[in-house]
């Protein structure tokens, strides 16, 4: 009966000294998991005539992470109690590929190592990554994203355009969802414009 009761003993201690330092279930609410960029523009069934090789895409330091960045006046923060699923430049980039890959224009955009030579160089520099806060704390915030776009011959990296772009898209609520479909729109859209401006730059 010597050994059983220390074994039992034993076990008691260490659930003890395991409940003090493990919890099965947090306590605090997991935070949401967002992301954007996931819907392709439709396609324009345009055959491809030229690729266009994207460069490493700039991005707005305070906005390169996985928080999502809020601006109201002066004042920065980052919303609680969601992030995105990974940080938004990765998201960004995939947003920019599946944006030239579901356009179906005449450019197609390929990266780094391809063994396809380019035709042209485009650069990204994401300067506005944001939701505004201008009528308030409390009030929807509005969604603004700017960017840089310079495309370059793929030959000699001549210059041939640059334009900077700037969309706007006012959440419908103040919530963290509401938000993170609104910068899913915006996203949608800035690089729509981007993808028909390079259409026709490279013409």
């Amino acid at each position: 009966m010597i050994r059983p009761a220390t074994r039992l003993a034993a076990a008691a201690a260490l659930a003890l000294a395991l409940g003090g330092c493990i919890t099965l279930f947090p306590k605090e609410t997991p935070e949401g998991l967002y992301r954007f960029g996931s819907e392709a523009p439709a396609a324009s069934g345009q055959p491809a005539r030229y690729a266009v090789l994207e460069d490493a895409i700039g991005f707005d330091r305070l906005a390169s992470t996985d928080r999502i960045l809020t601006v109201d006046g002066d004042q920065v923060a980052y919303i609680s109690g969601g992030r995105w699923a990974v940080p938004a430049p990765l998201l960004f980039d995939s947003a920019v590929q599946r944006a030239f890959d579901g356009a179906g224009g005449p450019d197609r955009l390929i990266t780094a190592g391809s063994a396809t030579r380019p035709d042209f160089v485009l650069k990204l520099d994401v300067l506005r990554f944001e939701a505004r806060y201008d009528q308030g704390p409390t009030a929807p915030p509005t969604v603004v994203i700017r960017l840089h776009a310079a495309l370059n011959r793929g030959e000699d990296h001549a210059p041939v355009g640059d334009r900077t772009f700037e969309v706007k898209v006012p959440a419908s609520d103040n919530r963290i969802g509401a938000i993170a479909t609104g910068f899913d729109q915006a996203t949608t859209q800035v690089l729509s414009q981007v993808v028909a401006w390079v259409a026709e730059t490279g013409t």
